[in-house]
């Protein structure tokens, strides 16, 4: 009889790694609080119309149909890890799984005032309502935008600032299109004195260049103290004004793992070790955390990012296979951590990698949006496993 796998958490993680395991003969249940899979590093497009709604998600019955797992698309209210229980939302209580793998990402932090921003990297429909807010402004002719992103002191592993500077450029762009870039005044924030420091220096310098040269105003190295609907008020209580504002959290841990038994880090992760295995009462448990639910080990620089999601992923289902087998063999994620992401601009891209050896960052005037459009492509095909996918990926 096929082992039971539960996992918790339709995006990168989950989905990977049901797809992994079902490709291994396992019975798999997938449960997530969305019927579809959505592609965040493409959703950027979304707020400027280079994208619908539609285009960025990736429906789970399709997936299901693809893989072959069993789909529940509901909420997850408790884990208990030691008692082999978890209980959904709607009260419905799974106990008979032989592993359990947590992928439900991460919560964002809370800050005064964040009703009166939004975020691209929040709830899927805040894409909608982004757009929604800027075809207003462009009604209105003119205005001041403000973006910017937040750290958690607490691990710096859970900052996401790439998809505001993608906005940022994205939104400059199209106004730049529309011939009214001149009406606007585009303002990027953040708390710390170098965001995008963990790119490495030559991507900074690279990032101040082209902030010069779309006159983007900066506003860095400031706390912020809270949020109100027309700007952003600092610790020492200076206002950056704004008629709209959309702002990207640091995360922190989910509320439903902050509240199980499951052991956190400080910010709420769950603890791993290098093959993503859970330790409970001093034992390697049959609990496997993936993905941005999971506390990263490793340098300064590391980031919660979907490629190092899927790596975990498909460690995981290796690691469970090589345990019920009676084999010592593992995968780890560590040595997999670097930085890769393809910036773009709406009309170009910067190609960004960073690992322990190196870091630079590649300007693709042009070719570099149209490979970011195909590699949006490339996730939705290899996801539905309609084409192979690139080796090593």
């Amino acid at each position: 009889m096929a082992k039971k796998v539960l996992i918790l958490g339709g995006g990168f993680a989950g989905v990977d790694a049901a797809a992994y395991l079902c490709k291994a003969d396992y019975e798999v249940t997938l449960v997530s609080d969305r019927d579809y899979f959505y592609i965040y590093p493409t959703s950027i497009w979304v707020p400027t119309h280079g994208a619908e709604f539609k285009d960025v998600c990736v429906d789970l019955k399709e997936l299901q149909e693809a893989h072959g797992f069993k789909l529940v698309v509901d909420g997850v209210s408790e884990i208990a890890a030691k008692e082999n229980r978890v209980t959904l939302a709607s009260g419905t209580v799974i106990d008979d799984y032989d592993y359990l793998i947590v992928a439900l990402g991460a919560q964002k932090m809370k800050h005064p005032g964040m009703e009166n921003t939004l975020s691209i990297c929040a709830a899927p429909k805040q894409s909608l309502e982004i757009r929604d807010a800027l075809d207003k402004l462009i009604a209105k002719g003119s205005g001041k935008i403000a973006m910017g992103f937040g750290g958690n002191p607490k691990d710096s592993s859970a900052v996401r600032g790439g998809p505001g500077f993608e906005l940022m450029f994205n939104v400059h762009n199209m106004l730049k299109k529309k011939g009214i870039r001149d009406k606007f005044e585009l303002t990027f924030f953040a708390p710390m004195a170098k965001p995008g420091a963990r790119m490495g220096d030559q991507a900074l310098d690279m990032m101040d260049k082209m902030f010069e040269k779309q006159e983007l105003h900066k506003q860095f190295g400031k706390k912020i103290k809270r949020f109100e609907a027309d700007g952003v008020v600092f610790e020492d209580d200076s206002k950056l004004e704004s008629d709209f504002t959309m702002f990207i959290p640091a995360g922190t841990g989910h509320e439903v793992v902050t509240t199980s038994d499951l052991p956190t880090n400080e910010a709420g992760f769950v603890t791993v070790n290098d093959y993503c295995e859970v330790t409970i009462d001093e034992k390697v448990s049959n609990v496997y955390a993936i993905g941005d639910t999971a506390a990263l080990e490793g340098p300064e620089w590391r980031a919660k990012q979907g490629h190092v999601a899927e790596v975990m992923a498909k460690n995981v289902a290796f690691n469970i296979q090589k345990r019920d087998s009676g084999s010592q063999e593992r995968k780890g994620y560590i040595e997999h951590l670097n930085i890769l992401c393809v910036m773009d601009t709406g009309d170009g891209a910067g190609f960004v990698f960073r690992d322990n050896k190196k870091a630079f960052m590649v300007p693709m005037p042009f070719v570099g949006h149209m490979m970011k459009k195909g590699w949006g492509w490339y996730c939705r095909n290899t996801k539905l496993g309609k084409i192979p996918r690139l080796p090593g990926m």
